[in-house]
């Protein structure tokens, strides 16, 4: 199920993609008399969101064709969720080649910082350039997406905790962050430095998450693109590992690193592309004294 959060009659709320097009989750209830939550956030708090991917699936395609799609002019996008309890980052994740691949100590572990939820934006939102850094740059990463809550499970058990996947922007204050290591979770924190994409993709419909493809663009130029499968640590193996950490709960983010980063100035426009998903577009502006 490809499942998206958007603008729509001033307010915003899920809507899954049909055929016809995005259909509110609250269209479904009223035309088929059911009652599934209405934002993405409630369907996975309630651990719903298996249960209404099942139930369209088993929907009769007469029905489901006749449910009233939204017109593109009476909706915009919106971010997945607004208020995350953790938004995790993993970094350095990607090698360079499957040789290099072959070459990972499997006994290190992953580079990891945090990011407030107020640094959160969505699709079309602007990435404002904080006044204190002269180096911003935007990394386009492919996101864990936490349905069930969960404390030090396995990567078998970690699998069935993973509501799905979505497309994010880290950015971060480059310069601040080589100034001194340490500042790592400052020069991440700034306001509108995470960008997270309104759909959620559901893991039956990513066939082999290795062979994603995340894409960074800067004004429309490909500045690095690979495929999941060169990431150092694997989707599952991150959950069960931070689960030994922190008891992670439904709506979680976890970031997963990027394959390469773009440097961005005002005007920039950025997008993260990942096969099968949306893209997500934001725009980037100086801030204003």
């Amino acid at each position: 199920m490809n499942i998206f959060t958007v603008r729509c009659q001033d307010k915003e709320q899920a809507a899954v993609r049909l055929p016809q097009g995005l259909v509110l989750v609250e269209t479904m209830n009223r035309e088929c008399s059911k009652n599934w939550p209405t934002d993405v956030m409630a369907l996975l708090e309630s651990d719903q969101l298996q249960g209404l991917s099942a139930w369209l699936a088993d929907l009769e395609a007469e029905v489901t064709s006749k449910l009233p799609a939204l017109a593109k002019e009476d909706f915009a996008y919106a971010p997945l969720t607004r208020r995350p309890r953790k938004i995790w980052g993993v970094g350095f994740n990607y090698v360079e080649d499957d040789a290099a691949l072959l070459q990972v100590d499997r006994s290190e572990e992953p580079v990891g910082f945090m990011k407030p939820d107020t640094a959160l934006i969505g699709y079309g939102d602007a990435v404002v350039l904080p006044p204190q850094s002269e180096r911003v740059i935007a990394e386009a990463e492919l996101a864990i997406v936490i349905g069930r809550e969960c404390r030090d499970v396995t990567e078998a058990e970690a699998e069935g905790c993973i509501a799905g996947y979505a497309a994010i922007f880290d950015m971060g204050a480059d310069d601040i962050h080589r100034r001194n290591p340490r500042y790592l979770t400052r020069s991440k924190s700034f306001d509108t430095f995470f960008s997270l994409g309104p759909e959620l993709v559901t893991p039956d419909e990513v066939a082999d998450i290795e062979k994603l493809q995340v894409t960074t663009v800067h004004n429309g130029e490909v500045i690095a693109s690979k495929r999941a499968g060169l990431m150092r640590f694997q989707p599952v193996w991150i959950v069960a590992f931070h689960s030994q950490v922190m008891t992670l709960l439904p709506g979680d983010i976890i970031m997963t690193g990027t394959p390469g980063a773009a440097v961005v100035r005002d005007g920039d426009v950025i997008e993260c592309r990942i096969e099968g998903f949306e893209p997500l577009v934001n725009r980037v502006k100086a801030a204003r004294r």
